[in-house]
């Protein structure tokens, strides 16, 4: 069979090793899904193009290649449009392939027709079409666009004409190029200065986020976490970046005013603060200008993040890790920080805040799966009160364990990030964490989980509510309107979609069920029954 133009397509984005499209067929991209197969990329059924796009998102998180979307066009390509928003907000790097009209028929033809490109411009890097000639070298350029700080979504137009016809004889499939981050001077003055600061400081700080996570900065932000005895907070994407039982590790923060209480004051006492990689994309007002002297914070990473919650008093750009290793060398504490224990206090303060008040609620849920979580596992973990609760709760020892979506918040994410990280990575144990508006948001998903074989452990906390508005609804002074759910029984649809389903009303029950559900081989639901105000003063 000769060489199609959707040949090179797809040996372009496996070259670049995606090995897993997610997406919902359409006439004009049966031939790209037929490319994509020779050549070794797996295109998985979705029942929505948005899940299809955070599956995407999942297998990025856990592979580093990035997420491949690819849907039919019109409609198709306006499914998937939340979860685009969603990648790029999320910094994700995402290529959605869309079907378009073929050219011979584009000036005359309406049916199903939009302007795609204007319909994504305000969400997407860049946006192309696929033409005949040059086709690998134009999907290089998307995956390299997409991966480049901040990393985002591009969106690439293919026509069903274009996919179909014989490649030129002089085009061919791009492999990646080899791209090598140079390491950072000890001595450059840049960093000596920020040396210099640390050494000097009584009471550092650090705030990591996603970028440190990407730069694998884990390694050198512990150990200067260890040398200066600094405490570190992370936000929400970047749990575990610092393993979380060390003492110094004050977990996540940028959603739950009850943990705010805490940390912001802390921070307020620090009188440097090192921003690693952090963007506050993933935090709440409150976090707006938290820094008692915006001159004493130092940001190091990737890129400038685009916001105006607060600014630096310098910025150092470079690869995260090689900045912070560049930055101990030879870098020891003049005095002892931290005299007061200040951090310690607040570990504890926070420990005692998020225990379970109570034998059974949304509490002694999240216990009881911090208790059973086997060691090689992701969670991931949806919208809602429950997501704010357990990212104070759980503790994580590396990062990319935790998955959710912090910058968007969107619904309905929980259960294909998880599928699109166990598509990617079959070995790890993946557990979905939903309230029951979000899975009845994408209940066919499940039907997914069970005709890509992904035996993936779905808990839900339901409380018949939308739990957080029903909140902020009391905390206004306002009337429930628009919050109540009825009482549908997931564990039955799970069965009938060819799952297991199991309802569990005490913190035994849920460790007992957790636990079968991780050895099983097909996907599970577990239906935690609790009530919508147990989070009341509690997150």
């Amino acid at each position: 069979m000769k060489t199609r133009v959707a040949d090179i397509v797809a040996g372009t984005l496996a070259a670049h090793n995606i090995r897993h499209a997610f997406g919902m067929p359409g006439g004009e991209v049966v031939t790209l899904i037929d490319a994509l197969e020779c050549a070794g990329v797996r295109f998985m059924l979705a029942r929505h193009e948005t899940a299809a796009a955070i599956m995407g998102a999942g297998a990025s998180t856990v592979t580093g290649a990035p997420g491949l979307l690819v849907t039919t066009l019109g409609p198709g390509l306006a499914n998937g449009i939340n979860g685009i928003a969603d990648a790029a907000q999320e910094h994700v790097p995402l290529i959605v392939i869309s079907g378009v009209v073929d050219h011979d028929i584009r000036g005359r033809y309406t049916h199903q027709v939009v302007d795609q490109k204007k319909l994504l411009s305000p969400l997407v890097k860049a946006s192309f079409e696929v033409e005949a000639t040059g086709a690998g070298a134009t999907v290089a350029r998307a995956i390299a666009i997409a991966t480049t700080h901040p990393m985002g979504p591009v969106h690439l137009d293919f026509a069903p004409g274009t996919a179909a016809k014989p490649a030129d004889a002089a085009d061919r499939i791009v492999a990646p190029t080899q791209n090598t981050v140079p390491t950072i001077a000890a001595n450059d003055p840049a960093i000596a200065e920020v040396r210099n600061a640390l050494q000097k400081a009584q009471r550092p700080l650090i705030i990591a986020g996603l970028d440190a996570v990407r730069d694998n900065a884990g390694a050198p932000l512990t150990e200067l976490c260890a040398r200066f005895h600094c405490p570190v907070i992370t936000t929400y994407k970047a749990k575990g970046i610092v393993d979380e039982a060390n003492a110094l590790c004050l977990g996540g923060a940028g959603l739950s005013p009850l943990a705010d209480k805490t940390l912001l004051p802390l921070i307020q006492q620090a009188d440097l603060v090192l921003l690693a990689g952090y963007d506050p994309i993933e935090m709440r007002q409150p976090w707006c200008d938290p820094f008692a002297n915006e001159e004493a914070v130092i940001a190091l990473g990737p890129a400038q993040p685009d916001h105006g919650m607060h600014r630096a008093g310098r910025h150092i750009v470079g690869n995260t890790a090689h900045l912070v290793s560049a930055i101990l060398v030879d870098a020891t504490p003049a005095i002892q920080t931290w005299p007061d224990g200040a951090p310690a206090i607040a570990k504890s303060v926070l420990r005692n805040a998020f225990a379970p008040p109570e034998a059974w609620g949304p509490h002694a849920v999240i216990a009881a799966l911090q208790d059973t979580l086997p060691t090689n596992s992701i969670v991931t973990v949806d919208s809602g009160a429950h997501r704010i609760l357990l990212s104070q709760m759980m503790q994580f020892k590396s990062p990319n364990t935790l998955l959710q979506s912090s910058g968007f918040c969107t619904m309905g994410a929980a259960v294909p990030l998880a599928a699109g990280a166990k598509a990617a990575q079959p070995n790890v144990t993946a557990i979905a964490v939903l309230g029951d508006g979000g899975l009845e948001m994408g209940l066919g998903e499940l039907a997914t989980l069970r005709d890509q074989g992904l035996p993936i452990t779905i808990l839900v906390l339901q409380d018949k509510s939308l739990a957080l508005i029903e909140l902020k609804q009391r905390q206004a002074g306002l009337a429930q309107a628009g919050v109540k759910l009825g009482a549908t029984r997931f564990e039955d649809i799970a069965v009938a979609c060819g799952g297991h389903g199991v309802r569990v009303t005490s913190a035994d029950a849920a460790r007992q069920a957790l636990t079968e559900a991780y050895a099983r081989q097909s996907f599970s639901v577990i239906v935690a029954e609790i009530e919508a105000d147990s989070y009341v003063g509690r997150i």
